[in-house]
């Protein structure tokens, strides 16, 4: 049975996951979803500019680079059988059609899914979220 008096659970409990995540998609700030998460690309800000949260705990490393390819391949690889079975391109062609097409998602969802990353760990606490305020 849980109890829902300890001092982890309310910790978690005032972060909520759902709401943190979608902010990440949105490249927002998971605290406030206000300030942008990004300097760049991909270059998580120290802070954010609006409401201050430290943000450079986090610790996305490579998973966002595997979860991209993985989610990305699973989305291709069946056009490309389609593709393949039904019109029977060059192959010359359907390499860059497909090339192409894998490289514009891939840029489209990189960065939202690394900010879901960091939206995680900081709603979860992890990685010294636990420490920074709120």
């Amino acid at each position: 049975m849980r109890d829902d008096t300890s001092p982890t659970a309310s910790m978690v409990d005032d972060r909520p996951l759902r709401p943190a995540l979608a902010r990440g998609w949105k490249r927002r700030c998971p605290a406030c979803g206000g300030g942008t998460l990004f300097k760049g690309y991909l270059a998580v800000r120290r802070s954010c500019p609006v409401c201050a949260e430290e943000l450079y705990h986090h610790r996305a490393d490579d998973g966002p680079a595997w979860a991209t390819i993985v989610i990305v391949g699973h989305l291709v690889a069946p056009v490309m059988l389609i593709v393949y079975s039904t019109f029977r391109p060059e192959p010359w062609l359907m390499a860059v059609g497909l090339s192409l097409g894998f490289l514009c998602i891939t840029l489209y969802l990189l960065p939202r899914i690394k900010g879901m990353f960091v939206a995680f760990q900081w709603s979860r606490r992890m990685h010294g979220f636990d420490r920074s305020s709120g």
